[in-house]
């Protein structure tokens, strides 16, 4: 974002010196100047004056951001002296910013932030206000990432948002306050654990503003605004964060027909097309020295309970043009903004995981808690979410109603993920001659091929497994045994050693960097796409290999042969597809992406809730999905109905 090596804007050109490339290399999205003046005036809202206001940017960029604060300044408080203090490390932006504020009593740095702000004096600043770098640390080289871990007690995936936020509490008065613009994947993603706690540590949110689909930014960026105040020592009571959510209305409905605008093409062996690529899927990866990050878990994120409600879902809500205007109004508020339809939903914000099925389970004393299995809910610090009234009140019923959670029943995985599809996945393998053997080859379960309840395959894609699918660790075949697939690969050998990532870490130069359990494959498994609108759990019984565009979860995780592992999969697939399983992800997880786009991924999924599959309502809904799954057809109503009376709640309406 703002600053961190990037070059100036040209404001009246409506150009951004050196391009999308440069943009995106170095984390830069100039903040619009209407979305500035909203920051500033909402961060004035919370600051009682005390001398003269002293405001700093750190990422000041072209100064957009000091510019708006003064120019609130001038309105709230008339006559108030502005002293404002900005960092950025590109020379150009710094002088730009120097000219456009030739009035304001400013000290311009260039610099880094980071570096200077352990010699910034503590308590110096009534106001922080930044759009930070959007760059995630592993680009900036491991020694960097390990640095900035070590200095700011950060873990896991992380970005420049976050020893930026870490380094503010130390530099605001009690009191002063800090307005922060970045991407909102933080309210809900692993990764952004780390700055949702620095937000609710040192500091105290008072107003958050998920503009997740107003796309008020060119690039594909998901914003968000943060209030935070540092408390004063009088402060006595806890403060109410307000919270509000923009997103696009009435999205399909669940287990409705869903078409996936996504480039569909697949490439014969060694082309320069892949099917289920990442880029065709609208998934960032990005790479630093081949090493790649997979961006699930940490893609933007949208969190408010009610987004996704169609527009008369919203009852008494008036209409207005007016973005801003909405975004201040105190009810839910229906918008036409940049030729669509948004809601706008008020709320309070819950950051504390309270609508957690273990969590709600628990607190309406249902029974002793369970044992969280590794790699499910309970590993990371909950997602924000929004608290409303009624909202709040359908959780507790369902946590009163639920037996378990998705993630305390079984190991939710990702597909595989090759790091070179072009080579190890095709749907015309025919064309390579010799045809590397059908021993090694297999099918393969894209985004393309799931609907509800079944498998429906598109196209024959198959995949190359050098793998022993009998084994239950990894272990590569003996490509000796195959010499066709041995000649296909040594083809390709120069790219497939290329992956230093692999090869260093003591692998063969053409295997796979996620094959997950081969012995697995072959056994029952739900299988659902990362992105989709509305959720598209399916049963595969077909021994097929799952792509890392989807998740799986394989039968015999649910318990052994006695255990009724598909009367469980029935149960975990009718609440999934149901009504009532995607309220509770929009209320609960709510990670979603452009149009009402929804990521189904494991810290998301292994939340949702299950009811106790033992009483006769929970005994009717398998029965339904077991029909379902064997090709009847679907009666969207009844299942619902059902759903809601295994977990004891009120029907739909």
């Amino acid at each position: 974002m703002d600053g961190w090596g990037g070059p100036a804007v040209d404001r009246r050109a409506g150009r951004e010196l050196g391009g999308a490339g440069a943009r995106k290399r170095h984390g830069r999205h100039y903040t619009p100047d209407r979305l500035a003046r909203f920051l500033a005036d909402r961060l004035l809202a919370h600051l009682t004056p005390d001398g003269p206001l002293r405001i700093l940017d750190p990422a000041c960029g072209d100064g957009e951001l000091l510019l708006a604060v003064r120019d609130a300044a001038a309105q709230r408080f008339p006559g108030l002296p502005v002293q404002a203090t900005g960092y950025d490390l590109d020379p150009a932006a710094v002088r730009v910013a120097r000219e456009r504020a030739a009035a304001l009593d400013a000290h311009w740095q260039v610099g880094d932030f980071l570096r200077a702000a352990a010699e910034l004096a503590p308590d110096r600043f009534d106001v922080v206000i930044t759009n930070p770098p959007y760059v995630r640390t592993q680009q900036l080289g491991a020694q960097t990432a390990r640095l900035l871990r070590s200095r700011f007690g950060l873990s896991g995936r992380i970005d420049l948002t976050h020893p930026f936020v870490a380094s503010v509490p130390r530099l605001l008065r009690p009191g002063g306050v800090l307005g922060l613009l970045c991407a909102n994947r933080f309210l809900t993603t692993k990764a952004g654990a780390n700055l949702r706690a620095l937000l609710c540590g040192e500091l105290i949110p008072v107003e958050l503003y998920d503009l997740g689909d107003t796309k008020l930014f060119d690039a594909a960026v998901l914003p968000a605004v943060t209030i935070a105040v540092r408390p004063p020592p009088s402060l006595t009571r806890a403060e109410t964060c307000r919270y509000v959510a923009a997103y696009e209305s009435a999205p399909p409905r669940p287990g409705a027909a869903e078409s996936v605008s996504c480039e569909s093409s697949s490439g014969g062996p060694g082309s320069d097309r892949a099917p289920d690529s990442a880029e065709s899927l609208g998934r960032i990866e990005t790479s630093h020295g081949g090493m790649p990050f997979d961006a699930a878990g940490n893609s933007a994120a949208e969190s408010t309970p009610d987004a996704g409600r169609p527009v008369d879902a919203l009852p008494g809500a008036p209409e207005t043009d007016d973005l801003f205007a909405a975004l201040r109004a105190e009810q839910d508020t229906v918008i036409r903004h940049a030729g669509r339809v948004i809601a706008i939903t008020v709320g309070t914000l819950d950051c504390g995981g309270a609508g957690s099925a273990a969590a709600a389970r628990d607190s309406a004393a249902a029974g002793a808690p369970v044992p969280r299995r590794r790699g499910g809910v309970g590993t990371e610090g909950p997602p924000w979410r929004m608290s409303q009234p009624e909202t709040d009140a359908w959780l507790r019923r369902v946590g009163a109603g639920t037996w378990r959670s998705f993630g305390e029943l079984a190991r939710i995985r990702v597909g595989i993920k090759t790091t070179a599809d072009r080579v190890f996945i095709s749907d015309r393998w025919h064309e390579w001659q010799p045809e590397p053997e059908a021993e090694l080859l297999f099918d393969l379960l894209t985004h393309h091929d799931l609907t509800p309840w079944r498998i429906t395959r598109s196209r024959p894609t198959r995949v190359l497994y050098p793998y022993d699918v009998g084994r239950t660790r990894r272990t590569t075949v003996d490509l000796a045994e195959y010499p066709c697939a041995a000649a296909y690969l040594d083809a390709h050998k120069q790219v497939l050693a290329a992956r230093d990532y692999v090869v260093g870490g003591g692998r063969e130069w053409f295997e796979i960097w996620v094959p997950q359990r081969p012995h697995l494959w072959r056994l029952p498994k739900l299988v659902f796409p990362d992105i989709s609108v509305a959720p598209r759990f399916a049963l595969d019984r077909s021994g097929a290999i799952v792509n890392g565009d989807c998740y799986w979860i394989s039968l015999p995780d649910l318990g052994g042969p006695d255990a009724g592992t598909d009367r469980l999969a029935y149960l975990l697939m009718g609440v999934a597809n149901s009504a009532l399983g995607l309220r509770f992800y929009d209320a609960v997880c709510g990670n979603r992406l452009y149009s009402g786009r929804r990521r189904w991924i494991t810290q998301y999924v292994g939340r949702l809730p299950v009811p106790d599959p033992f009483t006769p309502a929970a005994e009717a809904l398998t029965g339904l999905v077991r029909d379902l799954v064997d090709g009847a057809d679907p009666d969207p109503q009844l299942l619902d109905e059902l759903v809601a009376a295994a977990f004891a709640v009120p029907g739909p309406r």
